[in-house]
């Protein structure tokens, strides 16, 4: 059986590391390309291959082979600094890769989003993210796997209080959340990362969106 060939933007973030993990662990990829605009400190794996880039100017040839384009690129506003420049990091870098990835032969988009993403909200944030999703979702990709996390669970790197705080209180608080709200349920970055790797090993055709329950049940 041929090896699958991944290639990851966003390595460095919480969901991107474990997804980073997954694919290293998972026998049915013989290459990981991770693109970032610096090299990661990681350790060294025979699969593992990473590549400098300007996300500006990204071009097919950075993509070449590539069966599965996972993006976990993202920011937030206060770390990006203005609306403009989370935009430009969270909408015009990922469609810029998926757009060349594509054009490079990748069958598959794993695409990480947002619960409440909505390209008609009012909110900035999740109008961005869903705005995302309805243009990588129309490029033509064989498959587009959009997963829409809420809260993130998991060590960073930087320290954000908000979050810090919501992580004590979560484990009640998902037990408050039923029916419809399960949606919002906090949730570990690792089961995002394992989840997109799952879905991307089961193929399939057209757009597919997972939010808390789906991506738990990947995940297993």
């Amino acid at each position: 059986m041929k090896l699958r060939a991944a290639l990851l933007l966003g390595a460095s973030g919480l969901v991107g590391g474990f997804c980073l993990r997954a694919l290293l662990e998972d026998p049915a990829y013989g290459r990981v390309t991770l693109l970032g605009r610096r090299e990661l400190t990681v350790p060294a794996h025979p699969k593992l291959t990473q590549k400098a880039v300007s996300f500006a100017n990204l071009s097919a040839a950075d993509f070449a082979d590539t069966d599965d384009f996972f993006c976990a690129l993202g920011t937030t506003i206060r770390k990006a600094g203005s609306q403009d420049a989370f935009r430009r990091i969270d909408f015009e870098y990922p469609l810029a890769a998926a757009k060349q990835a594509l054009n490079a032969g990748a069958k598959q988009c794993i695409l990480v989003s947002s619960v409440g993403a909505d390209a008609r909200s009012k909110n900035f944030y999740l109008r961005t993210k869903g705005e995302l999703e309805q243009a990588v979702g129309a490029l033509g990709f064989q498959a587009v796997h959009i997963f829409r996390p809420s809260l993130l669970l998991g060590k960073r790197e930087e320290f954000r209080i908000g979050e810090r705080v919501a992580s004590v209180i979560a484990p009640a608080l998902n037990l408050a959340l039923l029916g419809g709200l399960r949606r919002y349920r906090a949730i570990s970055a690792a089961t995002v990362g394992q989840a997109m790797v799952t879905a991307a090993s089961r193929d399939g055709q057209g757009i597919k969106i997972y939010e808390y329950d789906q991506i738990v049940q990947l995940a297993l």
